[in-house]
């Protein structure tokens, strides 16, 4: 009866949880699923099911594989970028340096901002002729460049800024995982004659395997949901050069209003985050060592 009771109280405890998730997880994704699978209802018109022809449709959309090779070759970029830069700054902020303080709130200080600031803020830094990057290469006597109207330097501006704002999020997290590792593994370590280089390789990156679980997982679902840089900082532009599948997915939902095609889309890009997500999972579990 006592088993029963707590049962049922932990029950209780969890339906609030259970009914938002539902409600604003669950719910939408099972009705986009449904979704895709019919036209886009229009004034009076109501949706009529068509199966798969929403889907025969993306096969054959140019702009949909436009947006998905410029979406994976950004996080091709960004991802190992900002994980590789939020472990070297959180074992630089880790470190005994005068200033550090100070140091861990500047590096930290991007992910605070707000995306939409962000945007404004490299917008200015980008501006051809006046913006600060221009600025600074004119004192080596280099020529004015459009980084944001440039299809060969459009997509990879919007990485800097992306990799600039997410690896000190990531940082964080690496940073309280290193304040984990026990002092006396590192004096072992010293006693043995173990280089720095060395204690790093065999004890600190395994015992970090968790949470770059963690941040990998993270840093894939963020490649493929960036929207507000797009829209602030080129639109998609030039000719489709920053178009990322979330932000193609926006336009065709708000834009165009064809709300069938944007859950089509939605779908595609959901598989996508699940398949990694598996991927990851799969492979890096087997490297992970848990204390």
């Amino acid at each position: 009866m006592s088993r029963l009771r707590t049962s049922i109280h932990a029950s209780l405890l969890l339906l609030p949880a259970v009914v938002l998730l539902a409600a604003f997880t669950h719910v939408p994704a099972v009705r986009t699923f449904i979704g895709a699978l019919y036209t886009t209802p229009r004034g009076k018109r109501p949706a009529v099911f068509v199966g798969l022809d929403n889907y025969r449709q993306l096969l054959d959309d140019p702009v949909f594989w436009q947006a998905m090779a410029n979406n994976v070759w950004y996080a091709a970029l960004t991802i190992p970028l900002s994980v590789v830069l939020a472990l070297v700054m959180a074992l630089a902020v880790d470190a005994r340096l005068p200033g550090r303080a100070a140091l861990r709130m500047a590096y930290f200080t991007p992910t605070v901002l707000p995306m939409i600031a962000v945007a404004n803020i490299w917008l200015f830094f980008y501006t051809p002729g006046y913006g600060l990057l221009d600025q600074v290469l004119g004192l080596f006597g280099l020529p004015e460049t459009n980084w944001l109207g440039s299809r060969d330097s459009a997509l990879y501006a919007v990485i800097a800024v992306a990799v600039w704002k997410e690896a000190g999020f990531f940082m964080i997290f690496y940073l309280a995982a290193l304040q984990t590792i026990p002092h006396d593994l590192r004096e072992a370590a010293a006693i043995e004659g173990a280089s720095r280089f060395t204690f790093f390789r065999r004890v600190t990156l395994p015992l970090l395997m968790p949470t770059t679980l963690f941040v990998l997982v993270n840093a894939v679902i963020g490649a493929f949901r960036l929207v507000d840089h797009i829209v602030v900082m080129t639109r998609g532009g030039p000719d489709n050069a920053t178009a990322l599948l979330l932000y193609y997915i926006y336009e065709i939902g708000f834009r165009f209003w064809d709300s069938a095609y944007a859950a089509t889309l939605t779908t595609v890009l959901l598989a996508i985050l699940a398949v990694l997500a598996a991927v990851q999972f799969l492979f890096l579990e087997r490297r992970i060592h848990y204390r």
